[in-house]
C-alpha cells in the first residue's frame, strides 16, 4: 500500500467500489458511462456548470457595473478550499496524522485530481454554492440594512438549506463516504456528521461572507474602486480569515464537548437553531419591505442566481424522488446494497427554506439602471471608510 493510501481511506474506497491502485494520479480522466450510476455525472454537470457561469457572471457585473464583489467571492471561496480540503486527505503530508484521521473518501468522477481525493466538481462547490447563498441575500437588500454580520448569518442560513439537501442524500447514492470511528465526525444525524451539517453548511459561509462583505462589499457600496493588486491581496485574505473563522465560530462545541459527544451534539444544534432564529425574521422581513417597494434600497438583481438556483432544486429534487424507493425500503438506516439514507424530514425543510429563498428573489423589483438608483442610507454608511 502506497504511502497515500492510508488504511481508512483504503477501507472507504473499497466501499464505494473503488480501490487506491484505481484512484488514479495527481490528475485522472474518467468516462462519464463508467462511473458507480447515473446520477454522478449528472451532478458533476450541475455543479460545475453552475460554478462556471458564476465566475462568468462575476467578470460580466465586474466590467459592465465595477463591482468585483462577485469575483472576490468566488475566488475567496476557492482559496479557502484549498486551505481547508488538502490537510483532510492527507494528515500525514502536513504532520497531523495523529490528530485527524481520514474523515471520509469521495467516489471517482469524471475529472479527478490529488489521487482519487479530490474531484473536480467539488473544487467547483465552494465558490457556486457561496454565491447562489451571498446573491439571495444581497438581492433581499438584508447587507444594506442589517450590516457585514447579520447579513453573513443570513448566509449561512441560506447555504445551509441549499447545500443540506445535498449533503443528506450523497451517502445513499455513493457520492462520498464517511468514516464512522473517526471521532471528529461525531455525533452523526442520521447519514451526516452533525459538524458537517453545522460547520461546512452554515459557519464557513457565513465566515466568508462576512469576509467578503467587509473588505470588499461595503466598500464597493459606497462608491469605492479598487486595484487589480488591491483586491488580490484582499482575496488572499478573505479565505485565510474566512478559515480561520471556520475554526473560531464552533469553539463552544469544540471545547465544551470535548469530554462529551452528546454535549457538542447540543452545542452543534444551538448554534444552527441560533443562526436560524436570526436569519428567518430578517429575510421575511426584508422580502415584505422590498416587496413594498418601501426600502429606499437601490435593487440589485442577479438573474443567474435566479435562474439556476432553481434548476439546482428540480435536479435535486429528481435526485431525492428516484432515490426514494430505496430510501423508504431501507432497514436500519441502510438501503439493500448497504448505503447509508440522510434524514427526508429535515431535507424537505431545507427544500422549503430554499424554494422559498428562490421565489422571493423573483417576487422583488429588479435592479434599475444606475442613473435611476438613488443613494440609500444604510446600516454600513457610518462605518464605511
Amino acid at each position: 500500500m502506497s504511502d497515500r493510501c492510508t488504511p481508512t481511506f483504503d477501507e472507504l474506497s473499497k466501499a464505494l467500489g473503488f480501490t487506491c491502485e484505481e484512484a488514479g494520479g495527481l490528475f485522472e480522466l474518467r468516462s462519464p458511462l463508467h462511473l458507480e450510476n447515473w446520477t454522478l455525472p449528472v451532478l458533476e454537470l450541475t455543479i460545475v456548470l453552475g460554478s462556471i457561469l458564476a465566475l462568468v457572471w462575476a467578470v460580466i457585473r465586474l466590467r459592465r457595473n465595477g463591482d468585483p464583489t462577485n469575483l472576490v467571492l468566488w475566488f475567496g471561496a476557492t482559496a479557502y478550499l484549498f486551505i481547508i480540503e488538502p490537510p483532510l486527505y492527507f494528515p500525514a503530508a502536513f504532520g497531523i496524522e495523529e490528530h485527524v484521521d481520514t474523515m471520509f473518501a469521495h467516489n471517482v468522477f469524471t475529472v479527478e485530481f490529488m489521487w482519487g481525493r479530490l474531484p473536480l466538481y467539488i473544487i467547483a462547490i465552494y465558490p457556486f454554492m457561496a454565491t447562489v447563498a451571498y446573491e439571495i441575500v444581497r438581492m433581499l437588500g438584508v447587507f444594506h440594512r442589517y450590516g457585514p454580520l447579520l447579513g453573513a448569518a443570513c448566509v449561512g442560513f441560506v447555504h445551509h438549506a441549499f447545500y443540506e439537501i445535498f449533503d443528506h442524500i450523497g451517502p445513499q447514492l455513493r457520492w462520498w463516504e464517511w468514516s464512522l470511528d473517526n471521532p471528529i465526525n461525531a455525533p452523526f444525524f442520521d447519514s451526516v456528521p452533525l459538524p458537517s451539517v453545522v460547520v461546512f453548511a452554515a459557519l464557513w459561509p457565513m465566515s466568508l461572507a462576512f469576509c467578503v462583505r467587509w473588505f470588499v462589499g461595503r466598500q464597493v457600496d459606497a462608491g469605492q474602486h479598487f486595484t487589480g493588486l488591491q483586491l488580490v491581496w484582499r482575496t488572499v485574505v478573505i479565505g485565510l480569515l474566512a478559515s480561520l473563522g471556520t475554526f473560531i465560530l464552533p469553539l463552544p462545541a469544540t471545547v465544551i464537548g470535548m469530554g462529551s459527544t452528546t454535549a457538542r451534539g447540543v452545542i452543534y444544534a444551538a448554534e444552527l437553531v441560533l443562526i436560524a432564529a436570526v436569519a428567518i425574521p430578517i429575510l421575511f422581513r426584508q422580502w415584505r419591505i422590498l416587496r413594498d417597494g418601501s426600502s429606499g434600497i437601490p435593487a440589485y438583481t442577479n438573474r443567474f442566481v435566479q435562474i439556476y438556483s432553481a434548476l439546482y432544486l428540480v435536479v435535486f429534487a429528481i435526485f431525492w424522488i428516484t432515490a426514494l424507493p430505496d430510501f423508504f425500503d431501507a432497514v436500519d438506516g441502510r438501503t439493500a446494497n448497504g448505503d447509508p439514507i440522510g434524514n427526508l424530514w429535515f431535507t424537505l425543510a431545507c427544500f422549503v427554506v430554499a424554494i422559498g429563498c428562490v421565489a422571493a428573489v423573483w417576487t422583488i423589483p429588479r435592479e434599475q439602471s444606475p442613473a435611476a438608483v438613488p443613494a440609500a442610507p444604510d446600516a454600513e454608511s457610518s462605518s464605511v471608510a
